[in-house]
């Protein structure tokens, strides 16, 4: 690690130990923490990377988290370990998820020899993360291939997703000899194609065009098993209305401004519901959502209405206007769910935004930059300073972006009404 860089990142470890000494034993996130996301070209292309910080941001399931990626296009497991002392550590991520196996499989049958590379390069990355004082590890299996659109080919994608599958269970060998966390990526991804295609036929592109690089369905996914390894519990809010009083409570990270007469309760919220969108039979986040129980596990967002004076009643949130029997509403609906469109969504787009744009950076940064810089100083070994300072510039640059992010989660008012269907 370079002095600057080193004068940057270590401060904020000696922080983040000092206030939260007892999370350090244990594995799970803490408030403040940076979590680096490794993987191929499928964490390349900054979906399922941006779904994990757009969560960790907006639905906050603890304080200030940040996140980071390091994809690299074609890398495997034994690649990522080669480069990460260079281009990931000098970071000091607490956290880390790993991807790993699309490429290492070799896209044939896993034999013995490839099988044993693959096992100990995860091993080695556990070690060196560990070493290098990461708290809490993920180890994640590779995702899937289309079963229709990998070579065109549904033996072939048998096949290959045999061997994405005994990789899987390889990486989760070495989650349980190390101690860490396992993301079965392969086990979501698997059955979710599977209702995927049951409804919508072998003509809906689960896995991506080319089969192996996913569209926002499949990311989604993805997102969905490393947030769950994570040990997010999914509860964002929950708003609590007393119809016949006009009163109403909630919880942390929301705030009730106002009950109306009229059954209007304007609420202001830091905390966000995840927003998915698009057309449920496309490549989308919204068709992800209905194949996997990413809204109940992750995205509760929970009005509940006591006392109703009727027995169905109107909600109407943003744009958007949806009957629910009071038995239901007495239970609890998942608004998340339920209005797709909802006054978060605009808010959420624009955060994303933000967190797409660091993220594109990182990659130039990571790729373009810091990994050649141990080549840059032997060419021009006279100008270590030089070098030093540059390094320091750009990672200065990346945790400026992360705060840029961070930034554009502003509180957001919105109303919800309730009125007796007459």
């Amino acid at each position: 690690m370079t002095k600057p860089l080193r004068a940057l990142v270590l401060p904020l470890v000696l922080l983040a130990a000092c206030a939260f000494p007892a999370a350090a034993a244990e594995q799970g996130l803490a408030a403040g923490d940076l979590v680096a996301i490794c993987g191929d070209s499928i964490t390349e292309q900054k979906d399922y990377s941006v779904d994990i910080e757009d969560y960790l941001l907006m639905c906050q399931p603890v304080a200030k988290l940040q996140a980071m990626q390091f994809g690299w296009g074609g890398e495997t497991s034994w690649g990522f370990l080669g480069r990460m002392a260079n281009d990931a550590l000098p970071f000091a991520p607490q956290v880390a998820t790993t991807c790993y196996g699309m490429n290492d499989g070799g896209y044939a049958p896993l034999g013995a020899d490839r099988a044993k590379q693959y096992h100990d390069a995860q091993k080695g990355i556990v070690a060196a993360f560990k070493k290098a004082g990461t708290r809490f590890i993920v180890v994640g299996a590779p995702g899937c291939v289309d079963a229709d659109t990998f070579h065109h080919s549904p033996e072939q994608a048998v096949m290959y997703n045999k061997t994405l599958a005994e990789l899987g269970a390889l990486a989760k060998q070495v989650a349980d000899e190390e101690g860490v966390v396992f993301a079965d990526v392969h086990g979501a991804m698997m059955t979710a194609m599977a209702k995927a295609k049951e409804k919508y036929g072998k003509e809906y592109v689960f896995a991506g065009g080319d089969g192996v690089h996913p569209g926002r369905n499949g990311h989604l996914v993805m997102a969905y098993a490393y947030l769950k390894a994570l040990g997010c519990d999914g509860a964002i809010g929950t708003v609590t209305v007393d119809l016949a009083a006009k009163k109403a409570e909630t919880t942390a990270g929301h705030r009730i401004l106002a009950v109306g007469a009229d059954g209007a309760v304007q609420v202001v919220s830091t905390r966000y519901p995840f927003c998915v969108s698009g057309d449920p039979k496309q490549q989308t986040t919204a068709s992800a959502a209905e194949f996997i129980p990413f809204n109940q596990e992750l995205n509760r967002f929970l009005l509940v209405v006591t006392n109703p004076g009727a027995e169905r009643l109107a909600v109407t949130w943003g744009a958007a206007t949806k009957e629910f029997s009071a038995a239901d509403l007495a239970k609890g609906i998942n608004l998340a769910a339920e209005f797709g469109d909802n006054p978060f969504t605009p808010f959420f787009l624009k955060v994303e935004s933000a967190v797409r744009g660091q993220q594109i950076y990182e990659t130039e940064f990571v790729k373009n930059f810091l990994h050649n810089v141990p080549q840059y100083r032997q060419v021009i070994s006279d100008e270590g300073a030089t070098w030093d300072r540059l390094v320091a510039k750009g990672t200065a640059k990346a945790v400026g972006l992360r705060a840029t992010a961070s930034e554009a989660l502003v509180p957001v008012t919105h109303v919800i009404t309730i009125k007796a269907v007459k």
